[in-house]
């Protein structure tokens, strides 16, 4: 039951009933209403934006352990892409210097991608930095590893057409030496045994006793096998091809004959000490297109590391040569 307001008229001196009017009994309440909406507008909107919902803690953490798993993989991919770098430096120096191809320039390999609106989509959100270059290691992953399978490509077509080739370059030491017993004198500068005087020394001497077996290190044809060249006395000559020739002197006599084809490891003739020479031993020489070159670098298939660097240690000592 809604209260009966009265008021005083000063002019009759009575009390008088109030009476309000339904259009101001319909305002009044849509004021209450409207100030009611607003406060309850402004609640809401502070709730929204300060107290989060349930839904939005959990899309928060969503987002946060993805933000983490994001920066995982960053970090892997730069895992991913030193060894990458790794694959090219091998592909360009070791590889493709093998089989004479030309390395791979880094322009090409590190070339980025073109076009300004690439990432467009990605950008605009709250993360987007991350995302962007997270999609940017993997395109620059992906291109790299295409164009190093294309280098993969060509190098196995190459080792294809050059068998012939690893077959021919001299590979292995003159005599079985994998124990290293037959101490060499090594490329380079040295006493000359008999004259006593500093010469250069063009090749190896491997000490071994008379009648020790010599073998070719590489397929070829038998060029020279006589005593006519001076100070080598009894020697042989192959040539391999490729600008590749290789020269054995000294020899006590020969197994194999001028114009004979010959392989890799085949008997060719025996340890010696003809022609200029102080004691048994084989004098080794490697010629690439006519220059001769120090056979130490071409021992590579039958040592193992530590005895290669065993054999430099040794060749590399300053000392007098048989020859």
């Amino acid at each position: 039951m809604s209260k009966i307001k009265y008021k005083f008229n000063t002019k009759s001196l009575t009390y008088e009933k109030v009476t309000i009017p339904i259009r101001k009994r319909v305002w009044q309440l849509f004021s209450y209403l409207a100030t009611g909406f607003v406060f309850a507008t402004i609640t809401i909107l502070l709730a929204y934006e300060y107290i989060d919902s349930p839904k939005e803690k959990q899309l928060k953490r969503e987002i946060s352990e993805l933000t983490l798993q994001y920066e995982i993989l960053n970090n892997r991919m730069n895992e991913v892409v030193e060894v990458l770098d790794d694959i090219q430096e091998r592909d360009n120096n070791i590889y493709r210097t093998i089989f004479e191809a030309e390395p791979i320039p880094l322009s090409i390999r590190k070339a980025g991608f073109g076009g300004v609106d690439r990432y467009k989509a990605l950008q605009g959100m709250d993360n987007s930095e991350l995302l962007i270059q997270t999609t940017k290691n993997l395109d620059k992953i992906s291109k790299q590893l295409y164009i190093q399978s294309k280098s993969f490509d060509e190098v196995s077509k190459l080792v294809k057409s050059k068998e012939k080739l690893l077959s021919s370059i001299p590979a292995i030491q003159p005599i079985s030496n994998k124990d290293l017993r037959h101490q060499p004198s090594g490329f380079g500068w040295r006493t000359h045994p008999i004259y006593k005087t500093a010469e250069f020394h063009p090749g190896m001497d491997f000490a071994a006793p008379t009648g020790t077996e010599i073998y070719a290190t590489g397929d070829g044809v038998v060029e020279q096998a006589d005593a006519k060249a001076q100070g080598y006395g009894n020697h042989i000559v192959i040539d391999h091809g490729y600008g590749y020739k290789t020269l054995y002197g000294h020899m006590s006599k020969f197994a194999v004959k001028a114009g004979q084809k010959v392989k890799r490891g085949q008997l060719i003739g025996f340890v010696g000490s003809t022609g200029l020479s102080t004691a048994p031993h084989v004098h080794y020489e490697v010629i690439k297109s006519g220059d001769k070159v120090n056979p130490i670098n071409f021992y590579y298939n039958d040592l193992t590391p530590e005895q290669y660097q065993k054999l430099i240690e040794i060749s590399s000592q300053s000392s007098q040569t048989f020859d």
